[in-house]
């Protein structure tokens, strides 16, 4: 007799490697994906790896009549069940991906007699609104949650107990604040249980203060001036760098500055923003927001100096005399201009001003920030895409899991480390929610 874990969306191995961090090695990995398996396999080595499509895996080709299947977990795509996809159509092959949980399942009862112990799932919380579709791939709102019920009551049928809770990563010491359904389904007769929170926003009631996504970015490499690109960043980009700088930085009462106080940083998001002037992103204390399949994020980082306010002004339509920060000199190295219509990426003010038009078509910047008693200005803006290091670990995954290449060598292309990233189970998570019940199990014997 063995004692088996399936992974059945394996994906990179954000929930194997989870599981392996509550003591539970996966035994078979299932995914469509060859490059999800290959990042799979160099981290997963022992595990039987099956490059299938999930519903036509036939799991009881690998199971043993006396075979026991301990764990289970499955995350289906979420894509097509998402509030991020807005009102585009949703895709209807995708959205019965469950099934394929609940026809996995009954090859296990079939091959080895038993349900699978444990059952775990994750997706996002609107996969409870699961229904159909009409002729355009819209969903029916009168239709709202029917399938999902219809889900449910069938896994019930198999034989499972079942409950579910809506959960945010950062309260369990993941990161990033990746809200996601978790369902757990039971076949032993043993209760289920779901982690106990061991932080939250504040660190209030005795708990822990969400841990930030700075303790995760490399702050060595803080990029290249926007000022100084060979290339000029896209408008849309300036807006939200300038966007960020008045909401995270100058309106903020409490700034991230680096040790030394020679840079301030921020993140900006490559996200559509809902209004103008929004700005999307946040500051580094925070643990980063949900990770996409394509980078998204950015890190800023303005450099500063210290202020003084004695000395003679100018009009910012002048070109901008010699700047130093000594007293009786100009300290007013903190404008840049953006031009929100047309072309071009801005400019500081050391240049003249571009032609000024009936239209207002320049935004401007200006900061001179005052912080625990000390005045700043910022005399450069830095700029670069976060790293795939940076967002693995921002997912929760260990410092050592491999994302840059495979068994053979072979490396992955950056936006394919991102893929799997932002497609992953936060590992943290799938720890805590297998542990939790792993110890409820202890407990029962």
């Amino acid at each position: 007799m063995s004692h088996l874990s399936i992974d059945g969306f394996a994906g990179g191995g954000g929930a194997s490697e989870g599981l392996r961090m509550a003591g539970v090695e996966v035994s078979i990995a299932i995914n469509h994906d060859p490059a999800a398996i290959r990042m799979h396999t160099v981290n997963h080595p022992k595990t039987l790896h099956l490059t299938e499509d999930i519903f036509q895996v036939d799991l009881s080709k690998y199971l043993k009549p006396d075979d026991v299947v301990d764990v289970m977990w499955a995350s289906p795509d979420c894509t097509s069940h998402s509030k991020a996809k807005g009102g585009q159509p949703r895709e209807a092959g995708l959205r019965i991906l469950p099934w394929a949980v609940h026809k996995l399942c009954k090859q296990i009862l079939t091959a080895t007699g038993h349900l699978p112990k444990m059952l775990f799932m994750e997706n996002v919380e609107e996969i409870q609104d699961w229904g159909a579709l009409d002729d355009k791939g819209h969903p029916i709102p009168e239709k709202k949650g029917e399938d999902y019920q219809k889900f449910i009551q069938a896994m019930k049928d198999l034989g499972f107990t079942f409950d579910c809770r809506t959960l945010v990563a950062a309260d369990y010491g993941a990161p990033t604040t990746r809200k996601r359904w978790y369902a757990v389904f039971r076949s032993d007769g043993k209760p289920i249980r779901f982690p106990v929170p061991s932080h939250n926003r504040y660190g209030t009631d005795g708990l822990k203060k969400w841990v930030p996504v700075a303790d995760k970015l490399d702050f060595t490499d803080l990029g290249s001036s926007i000022f100084e690109r060979k290339k000029p960043l896209a408008e849309a980009t300036l807006k939200r760098i300038a966007n960020g700088i008045d909401k995270f930085i100058i309106k903020n009462p409490d700034p991230y500055i680096l040790p030394d106080k020679f840079a301030m940083p921020f993140l900006i998001q490559y996200h559509s923003e809902t209004k103008t002037g929004d700005a999307r992103g946040q500051t580094v204390t925070e643990p980063i927001q949900t990770l996409d399949t394509s980078n998204r994020y950015a890190l800023v980082t303005l450099f500063i100096t210290e202020f003084y306010k004695t000395g003679t002004g100018q009009e910012v339509t002048e070109p901008l005399h010699t700047i130093t920060t000594s007293p009786g000199h100009f300290g007013l190295v903190s404008v840049f201009l953006i031009k929100y219509y047309g072309t071009g990426c801005g400019q500081t003010v050391g240049e003249p001003l571009a032609t000024i038009t009936t239209k207002d078509r320049f935004g401007m910047v200006s900061t001179i920030l005052t912080q625990k008693g000390e005045h700043y200005v910022i005399g450069d803006i830095w700029f670069r895409m976060l790293k795939p290091e940076e967002l693995k670990l921002a997912q929760g995954f260990p410092k050592d899991y491999v994302i840059d290449h495979d068994t053979e060598g072979h490396r992955y292309p950056v936006k394919d480390q991102v893929a799997k990233i932002g497609n992953s189970v936060v590992p943290i998570m799938a720890m805590k929610i297998a542990k939790a019940n792993l110890e409820s199990e202890e407990q029962e014997e």
